[in-house]
C-alpha cells in the first residue's frame, strides 16, 4: 500500500476548505489548512506536505496571494527531500490569474468547477510531478510563455533524443536533485543515475549540471 499523498489546503473561506476535504479521495491527507498567505506560508514550512492546493486571490502578503505562498515557500521540500508541489484552485479563469500564479511556480491551474474525482486526479498527478490545466486554461499558458509552433518544435526535436527515463533524470537534476536523491525518487542505483546523466549532456551537448539546469529552465520544463 503506498503512503497518502500529504495536502495543504489554503482558502480564505473555511466552508470551501470542509467541501473539498469532503470530496476529495481517502489517500488524500490533508495535513494543514490556512485562511491567508502569511498563515499558508507557516504551515508548509511545518507540514512539507507533497502538494499544496491554493487559491489565487488570499489577503496578506504583498498582495499577490497564491503567488505570494509560492515565493514565500520557496525551498521548502517533502520529507523524501522532492519539492513541495502548487496547484491553484480558483474560481477565477482570467488569464492573467493563470500566467501569474504559473509564473510563480505552480505546477498546474483548475477551476473551482472540476468534480472531485477530477480533483483528486489533478493533485496525484501534479505530486508526480506533471503540469496540470483546466482545458480552456492551457491556451493562456502556451501563449504567455511564447510556445509558438516552432519554438515546440525546437524543444521537442531536443527531447527526443532523450528516452523516457534520462527526460525523468534530467528534470530532477536540473532541479538540484543530487545524484543519491534522484535514485531513490526513481527507483534506481547511483550508478546509474550517473550514467544517464552522462549519457543526457553527451546527447544536449552541454558540460555540466548548471548548463543542463540553464538549458531546462530556458525552455520551461521545470
Amino acid at each position: 500500500m503506498t503512503d497518502p499523498i500529504r495536502l495543504v489546503l489554503v482558502d480564505d473561506h473555511r466552508m470551501f476548505r470542509s467541501g473539498v476535504k469532503a470530496e476529495l479521495d481517502p489517500t488524500l491527507e490533508v495535513v494543514g489548512e490556512a485562511a491567508d498567505v502569511d498563515e499558508a506560508v507557516r504551515v508548509v514550512a511545518a507540514t512539507r506536505p507533497d502538494v499544496v492546493l491554493l487559491d489565487v486571490h488570499l489577503p496578506g502578503g504583498n498582495g499577490n496571494g497564491g503567488s505570494d505562498v509560492i515565493s514565500g515557500s520557496r525551498g521548502t521540500t517533502t520529507g523524501s527531500g522532492a519539492p513541495v508541489r502548487f496547484l491553484a484552485l480558483s474560481v477565477s479563469d482570467a488569464a492573467e490569474d493563470v500566467i501569474a500564479v504559473i509564473r510563480a511556480g505552480a505546477r498546474g491551474y483548475v477551476t473551482k468547477t472540476i468534480s472531485g474525482t477530477d480533483l483528486t486526479t489533478a493533485i496525484r498527478r501534479v505530486a508526480d510531478g506533471d503540469a496540470v490545466f483546466s482545458p480552456r486554461l492551457a491556451g493562456f499558458v502556451l501563449d504567455a510563455f511564447g510556445a509558438a509552433a516552432g519554438e515546440v518544435a525546437e524543444v521537442d526535436e531536443e527531447l527526443d533524443r532523450l528516452s523516457a527515463r534520462e527526460r525523468e533524470v534530467m528534470r530532477l537534476i536540473a532541479r538540484g536533485f543530487q545524484y543519491k536523491e534522484v535514485a531513490k525518487e526513481l527507483f534506481i542505483s547511483v550508478k546509474t543515475v550517473e550514467t544517464h546523466v552522462s549519457s543526457v549532456l553527451r546527447k544536449l551537448q552541454l558540460s555540466s549540471r548548471h548548463e543542463l539546469t540553464a538549458w531546462a529552465v530556458g525552455r520551461r520544463l521545470l
